[in-house]
């Protein structure tokens, strides 16, 4: 059986910076399964030399222009989470499929409610945790399942936020107003404890977060300026999961000379490690080892189903990965990417763990 390709529109693409253009353009290049046919940026000479930079046919300068394009299945949105809701919401207004980054919203509340309006609509919907698809963490999650370690007793995760540190770009200012959902927590904690709970398939179900600021400052590195950092940079959390696993996380801002990612599961009969070299396990550079029976840890094979899409290179594999289960759910009637559900209940996780901890 044969498909035509998902038509795609991205919104919010440039030439020579962001997501879109270093993730979501290479890895749907790399799938017969999608076609980019549009996108759309609200300057028309940042949308033309990008179209013309990526050899896409058409190109919008507003979000209204590009989800009512006739030629558009799938609408993505790469632009920043403050602008979410509105493209979302235009985008399913127009009866497209949508595939957003992650955080869907600002808020849980949001959230709840693009989730809300997708349901009414009956629009496929796809969520940006793409870290749930990294090769090394699926291929922890399979280890898990099929006993390598025994039963799981505990997880600790240890990582850096590259941002959020001694100074950052300005065009990342918007992250430091905590009403924009785009802090530390949000972001690359969230995305993390995300792949980690998926690799585990366990929930959180009782917890002590504590959120604090080891900086009060930061300095803006374009502009020189130095100003409040108000949100967390040190998140520290303890939780138990669904099946009594304990869990330990410590998350801070900035990188730093030691250890920037560190993932141990710790079971009856073995133990896995996992380690980057940067904070974030999506930018590449992963290592997973394991032994068992008190054997020295050793490094262990990515099986090739896992290893998918490994030519495009980081970061773009794991959003190829996830483009991949997409592309299967809408053709194949599976359910393997993550949608707008499963990204209220990242939300619901991550206002719960801000309720419940302390703010110094």
């Amino acid at each position: 059986m044969t498909f035509d390709p998902i038509r795609i529109g991205i919104i919010g693409v440039h030439p020579d910076q962001g997501w879109a253009s270093s993730a979501h353009i290479p890895a749907l290049k790399a799938l017969p399964q999608f076609k980019l046919q549009a996108l759309a940026h609200h300057q028309e000479d940042v949308a033309k030399a990008a179209a013309e930079k990526f050899d896409i046919p058409s190109y919008h300068f507003s979000t209204h222009d590009l989800v009512n394009d006739p030629e558009v299945d799938m609408v993505v949105v790469t632009v920043k989470v403050t602008r979410h809701r509105d493209a979302i919401s235009k985008a399913i207004d127009a009866g497209k499929k949508v595939f957003s980054e992650w955080p869907l919203g600002v808020n849980l509340a949001e959230a709840e409610a693009l989730r809300d309006l997708a349901r009414e609509a009956g629009v496929s919907n796809f969520i940006g945790l793409q870290t749930r698809s990294a090769p090394a963490f699926r291929t922890m999650r399979t280890l898990i399942s099929e006993g390598f370690v025994g039963r799981v007793l505990s997880a600790t995760m240890i990582g850096s936020g590259i941002v959020w540190g001694h100074e950052m770009s300005d065009g990342f200012e918007y992250t430091l107003d905590p009403d924009n959902g785009a802090g530390m927590l949000q972001v690359p904690f969230a995305h993390s404890l995300d792949g980690l709970l998926d690799a585990l398939g366990q929930r959180v179900v009782d917890h002590v977060c504590t959120l604090s600021n080891s900086r009060h400052t930061i300095r803006l590195s374009n502009s020189g300026r130095n100003v409040p950092l108000s949100v967390p940079d040190q998140i520290l959390l303890s939780a138990r999961l669904s099946d009594g696993t304990a869990l330990m996380s410590h998350f801070r801002g900035g990188l730093c000379q030691g250890t920037n990612f560190h993932v141990e599961v710790n079971g009856t009969e073995g133990d896995l490690l996992l380690t980057s070299p940067v904070g974030y396990v999506g930018i590449g550079g992963t290592r997973l080892q394991g032994a068992r029976n008190g054997a020295p840890l050793e490094d262990m094979d990515i099986p090739p189903e896992h290893d998918m899409h490994a030519a495009v290179g980081a970061p773009a594999q794991n959003v190829a990965i996830q483009y991949a289960r997409i592309a299967n759910d809408c053709f194949r009637g599976t359910s393997n990417a993550p949608t707008f559900d499963d990204a209220r209940d990242l939300h619901a996780l991550i206002a719960a763990l801000a309720r419940g901890g302390s703010w110094h």
